[in-house]
């Protein structure tokens, strides 16, 4: 059975552009994929790393105590669904040239020395293989090309968070233009919708 992993965040839920584009993406890959297990993990629900959690994991497990174990729990429960999943969709809005501060947060949680990456004598190793990611990136204007693009720090942050974990098999879905106006905003998310029509092929196949 094939299991996803979808990571939504946005602040505005359902109302998130970004989640709308994934939502069509889902919809079009549940249908060559009947049965699969979807796990959605809403990262507004993650909180930021504190000293307690970061304590706690350089803290031996046999020497935790009850409120370290449970932040560590937490991040296990993380990485557990990524590790399970065969196809990861991550919807990811813009915000101020780059990711949300929560879905930073997810990748603090998930990126764990010894579980998802390591370091050996040639350098770092992800040890997340053999997995599929697709990203749909909404932006307030226009950064994939032009002018603006020097300040897009969200698309290659994610490219180097997710390559460092070993996921390079990674397709991008751009949603631009929302925020400049009504016809630009609609014609981003025609081009999405494009796009994840290329893709259905791929769907077919992995099927």
């Amino acid at each position: 059975m094939s299991n996803l992993l979808f990571v939504t965040s946005s602040l505005f839920g359902e109302h998130s552009k970004s989640r709308q584009v994934a939502g069509q993406f889902l919809e079009a890959w549940r249908r060559h994929h009947l049965g699969a297990n979807v796990t959605i993990r809403d990262t507004n629900t993650v909180p930021h790393l504190d000293a307690v959690a970061l304590g706690a994991l350089m803290t031996p497990p046999e020497t935790r105590d009850a409120k370290q174990q449970s932040a560590v729990a937490f991040s296990d429960r993380l990485i557990a669904e990524i590790e399970e999943a065969d196809t990861i969709v991550i919807a990811a809005p813009m915000y101020n040239f780059t990711i949300s501060s929560t879905l930073k947060a997810w990748f603090d949680h998930i990126a764990r020395a010894g579980r998802t990456f390591r370091y050996t004598a040639a350098g770092s190793e992800g040890l997340l293989t053999a997995k599929k990611v697709f990203v749909v990136a909404s932006r307030g204007g226009f950064y994939a090309d032009g002018p603006a693009k020097p300040m897009d720090f969200q698309e290659p942050y994610l490219r180097a968070m997710l390559g460092f974990l070993g996921l390079t098999d990674v397709t991008f879905i751009h949603a631009e233009g929302q925020n400049v106006s009504p016809e630009a905003a609609a014609s981003g998310l025609l081009t999405a919708g494009r796009k994840i029509a290329e893709l259905l092929p791929a769907f077919r196949e992995a099927a």
